[in-house]
């Protein structure tokens, strides 16, 4: 087996922990009665998933759910709402990643997100000291921006393909047991924790198997 050079990350669940309920919670409070039906962790649908998919820009989302809750919503409402996945972005989590570059590790996201989430995430106010969350990578690969979503294989052939990556080179650490599944099935070593799981320890083992 090859040694691991490159080391592929999700976002939400991983580096960030995730609040379900907290997000349900809050597009409730926007007037969307059935959020919880319609909002998932992993894969998202509706005028949801066309956000993430990046078929609609946030204009357009902020519009369509304006529609769907019989009020005027404004952008800023609706970035509060998304926020509520965020229940921390824990300090461990940010210390690997630093360590993880300075060993030499090649770090790339790969998340299925949207522009609500990522006008936090890629601002100085993702971590508490002033750095955005492109700060801890070498590459951000954005589901919006790509225009596919996990686990469609697709966006990983993107990712292996822009970056010049060799699969057996690679592990993917992701929360998403459908999202491991299809990076396995194209030859990437894989790493499931479960959301909100303290992993910083463990992905050693993940690096150092031969």
């Amino acid at each position: 087996m090859k040694k691991i050079k490159n080391i592929l990350f999700d976002l939400g669940g991983v580096i960030m922990t995730i609040d379900q309920n907290q997000a349900v919670a809050r597009f409730r409070e926007l007037g969307l009665a059935d959020a919880a039906e319609r909002l998932d962790p992993y894969t998202q649908g509706g005028i949801f998933g066309d956000l993430e998919r990046g078929t609609i820009d946030a204009e357009t989302f902020c519009h369509e759910l304006s529609e769907m809750v019989g009020r005027n919503l404004t952008l800023e409402q609706c970035e509060y709402a998304w926020r509520g996945y965020c229940r921390e972005v824990p300090q461990r989590n940010l210390d690997t990643l630093v360590r993880l570059r300075h060993e030499g590790y090649r770090l790339v996201l790969l998340s299925n997100t949207n522009p609500f989430m990522m006008n936090w995430a890629m601002s100085d106010k993702f971590d508490g000291n002033g750095h955005p969350l492109s700060y801890y990578m070498d590459a951000c690969y954005l589901s919006y921006k790509c225009k596919v979503m996990k686990p469609d294989k697709m966006f990983f052939r993107k990712v292996i393909q822009a970056e010049r990556l060799a699969c057996d080179e690679t592990l993917f650490v992701d929360d998403g047991p459908y999202n491991v599944a299809a990076a396995s099935e194209l030859g990437i070593k894989t790493f499931c924790p479960k959301n909100g799981e303290d992993w910083t320890l463990k992905i050693d083992n993940c690096l150092n198997v031969e």
